[in-house]
């Protein structure tokens, strides 16, 4: 009989094992991990649009899956043209913001009297602005790089979908089995669909939202930092203060009082609020079932391993991670840390006896 302290050693080295290929493997996992997100969001838009009603019809399935493979791929392209086109202007203008910011640390310097004048290479490295829209710039470039990898997984995936339903039913020795496996999958693609269909709508908002606040006062860039505010809202916790962060910061060197800047952080504050602790929380409900104190070390552990996208995703990869160790009784405890109420439900076998 295996001992406890064996098991866990064991459990340890392939959890590290596990996190060492993940991110030694990240430039072939993510593009892949991408392409099942695009593959997943073509498949809930077309049964989105298979479940519309038009008049007393419906779009058949040869119809809806066609037009939501086209809808995302033309918003994708016009988003990323949007944020390039923004992101080549800001790099252009970036020195000049950088001048700017370093009068204003001259004249603060002055205003205080200070004996040694405040410089920003004292607290930032020199050059910050450039560089920080050149590392956007790199993002964007990467992206569009990997988009065509990411475009071959997606039509593989589009055209072996119909055998995946076969494949994963011939995985199991017993049709109870597979018809076990199947309630998972469905139950995770429940959850998984219900956070990020209202995820991606309250984004939406909230990116829609900045934009038209910074259009109305006027601060340039306003469809590159909505688009920021969009994805950073997928980022829990962090994500809404960077969104608020990072256009307010550019009003202090665009504008030469600070009214604006004001306005900007009170507006963009209170969107954050609203939709953050007012409308989201409604409409996500408990569902989810994650501790707050898990969102966040899955949100460091994934923001670490994949970046942005990691941080993008944690919350999506633990909700599986809890679904499939509810379902085993070796991995229940797990699930039951990483839970909010501790409540994950019965094991299957007592579902059924339970029937």
């Amino acid at each position: 009989m295996r001992s406890p302290l064996l098991s866990v050693t064991l459990s340890v080295l392939l959890v590290c094992m596990v996190g060492w290929l993940l991110v030694v493997g990240r430039s072939l996992i993510l593009p892949f991990v991408i392409a099942l997100i695009v593959w997943y969001m073509i498949n809930s838009l077309a049964h989105l649009f298979a479940a519309i009603p038009i008049g007393r019809w419906r779009l058949p399935g040869f119809v809806a899956f066609p037009l939501a493979l086209l809808a995302i791929f033309a918003a994708a392209t016009f988003v990323l043209d949007i944020v390039t086109v923004n992101l080549a202007q800001l790099a252009q203008d970036a020195p000049t913001y950088q001048r700017r910011l370093e009068e204003l640390f001259n004249q603060v310097s002055k205003h205080l009297d200070l004996n040694d004048p405040l410089e920003l290479k004292d607290l930032l490295p020199d050059s910050v602005v450039p560089r920080m829209v050149t590392a956007g710039a790199s993002l964007v470039t990467t992206l569009a790089g990997s988009a065509s990898l990411v475009f071959i997984y997606v039509l593989f995936l589009v055209l072996e979908q119909s055998t995946f339903d076969r494949k994963f039913e011939r995985l199991f020795a017993t049709p109870e089995r597979a018809e076990a496996a199947f309630a998972m999958r469905a139950e995770i693609n429940r959850s998984i669909m219900h956070y990020f269909s209202i995820k991606t709508a309250v984004s939406v908002a909230t990116g829609a939202l900045t934009s038209l606040v910074l259009l109305a006062i006027g601060l340039p860039y306003a469809a590159l930092f909505g688009f920021i505010a969009f994805l950073l809202n997928y980022i829990p916790t962090i994500g809404s203060l960077i969104g608020v962060i990072f256009p307010s910061l550019l009003a202090i060197v665009y504008y030469d009082t600070l009214g604006p800047f004001f306005a900007i952080a009170t507006g963009l504050g209170l969107i954050q609020f609203a939709v953050g602790n007012l409308v989201e929380p409604r409409l996500m409900g408990s569902n989810l079932n994650l501790s707050g104190l898990v969102i966040m070390l899955s949100l460091a552990f994934w923001g670490a391993i994949w970046g942005v996208v990691g941080m993008v995703l944690c919350v999506p990869l633990t909700v599986m991670i809890v679904i499939v160790c509810a379902r085993f009784e070796g991995a229940r405890p797990i699930a039951v840390l990483l839970s909010e109420t501790g409540d994950v439900g019965p094991l299957p076998g007592e579902t059924q006896k339970a029937s």
